[in-house]
């Protein structure tokens, strides 16, 4: 049998000064609701960590997916309809949202792990239009109307989230958990791995590692990190709409990522608070946000080929 070679871990003088953003990220967030509207600053975060989860698949693995909206969408539908008609707490929804979509990706990644390219990506959104399509006639999602009107309720039966402050620090909690967990893996000697199947697959697959089996593992992560995303968000907004399960939510996750930095750790964060906040403040354009939001990406790519964050992080030669 093929001797495994253990492949070493980030240098740890490299992570100070991830450890230094990730403090100033945690101290903006927490101080934030102060000066700015809670329930923007949680759509933030939720689309932060979903960034995040997508950023683990291209960045670390080099696998682009057109269908990741499927485990945002479908997440918050079954967290929505948990919370809603079985009356669970919001833990417990929030934890069935997670695991519909790791279940989800652990099915999805099996069909379309094996291929490469753009058949990789096809492939992901041909799942995600036929999530779409359940999620169009399946009877528990409402249809077009959605699931409104979720309950908050209390998190673990003695704290009421029904109002924005407090739900924030949940939302706090969870943003900052997935984004320390995704920081784990790609500091891990798992995460070291799938960077080398990202730069050179045959060369990892001949130190003996099954690299379909990381890509695989890193896959089904991914979508539940995107789950743990699209579950939080159905009780922030309490709704779960064919908004988060719509193709276009996918292309969305993939602008946020390559604005803010493919591949760096912080990128994501930041490409998803740019993005938001343009949605938030130019919705009075309507459908020419689009548009402007075009534009800007333009702009950015051609001045910013690494990304917000990858210039960033080029001028001062560390990882962020």
């Amino acid at each position: 049998m093929a001797q495994t070679q253990t492949l070493a871990p980030a240098a740890t003088g490299d992570n100070r000064y991830q450890k230094i953003a990730f403090v100033l990220m945690a101290a903006f967030f927490a101080i934030a609701p102060l000066f700015v509207y809670p329930i923007f600053l949680m759509k933030v975060m939720c689309f932060a960590l979903f960034a995040c989860a997508f950023n683990l698949l291209i960045g670390y693995v080099g696998l682009l997916s057109f269908g990741h909206a499927m485990f945002l969408g479908m997440a918050g539908y079954v967290s929505a309809h948990a919370a809603k008609v079985w009356g669970v707490t919001p833990e417990i929804a929030i934890l069935l949202g997670t695991a519909c979509s790791a279940a989800l990706a652990w099915v999805a990644g099996y069909l379309a792990i094996k291929r490469q390219g753009i058949y990789f990506a096809m492939i992901t959104l041909a799942l995600a239009q036929m999530v779409f399509f359940f999620s169009l006639q399946a009877p528990f999602t409402g249809g077009e109307d959605g699931i409104q009107a979720v309950p908050r309720g209390k998190l673990f039966g003695l704290f009421d989230l029904s109002t924005a402050a407090g739900m924030y620090p949940v939302v706090l909690v969870i943003f900052l958990g997935g984004f320390l967990l995704i920081w784990r893996i790609i500091n891990s000697p798992f995460g070291q791995i799938l960077k080398a199947i990202r730069e050179n697959e045959p060369r990892a697959l001949s130190l003996g590692y099954d690299t379909d089996r990381y890509k695989h593992v890193a896959f089904v992560l991914s979508g539940t990190l995107a789950g743990v995303a699209g579950a939080t968000k159905a009780l922030v907004f309490q709704l779960a709409s064919l908004t988060d399960v719509h193709w276009s939510m996918s292309g969305e996750v993939v602008l946020m990522t390559l604005l803010g930095g493919l591949g760096t750790l912080f990128g994501p964060v930041v490409g998803a608070a740019v993005i938001v906040t343009m949605q938030n403040y130019l919705a009075q354009l309507g459908a020419w946000v689009t548009v402007v939001q075009g534009l800007i990406f333009v702009i950015c790519v051609l001045a910013f080929r690494r990304g917000i964050v990858g210039e960033i992080a080029n001028i001062i030669k560390k990882p962020l």
